[in-house]
């Protein structure tokens, strides 16, 4: 019964990490278009509050709860599922995009952004694939 409950819990926080990694680098394209200073301030606390607030302890949860699903089977997960490991390789992705973020973050926070809109449009673009790819590996496990 612990194992369905933490795999609940960790769906969920798979949902809110996919939400917040799909909504912060549309705050990105709003703020790297915005004119006036008062709006700028208004979006580094929108985008601080969703990396700091959401994002990151989602993103905790999940690797945290995940490397426990496999804990209770290391020899069918590590071993035996190839699907998991391309699984893991596009996680990891998505945590090397994660930090990428965050180092965003920092740009806009110092006012130092040099790109424009139409560069974070294209960013924010990049996780569908990679989440595609997982939810593609997770129900079809095709190796």
């Amino acid at each position: 019964m612990t194992f369905l409950y933490v795999k609940a819990f960790h769906i969920i926080a798979v949902v809110t990490w996919f939400a917040a990694i799909f909504y912060l680098p549309r705050l990105f394209v709003y703020h790297a278009s915005a004119e006036d200073q008062v709006s700028r301030e208004r979006f580094k606390i929108m985008e601080r509050k969703l990396y700091r607030g959401i994002m990151t302890p989602s993103m905790v949860v999940v690797v945290a709860l995940g490397s426990w699903l496999i804990s209770f089977n290391p020899q069918y997960y590590l071993i035996e599922s190839h699907w998991l490991h391309a699984k893991l390789t596009l996680v990891t992705l998505l945590i090397v995009y994660h930090f990428y973020c965050g180092h965003l973050l920092k740009v806009f926070r110092d006012d130092n952004n040099q790109r424009s809109h139409v560069f974070y449009r294209w960013l924010n673009e990049v996780p569908v694939f990679l989440l595609i790819a997982i939810v593609i590996l997770a129900i079809v496990k095709p190796f």
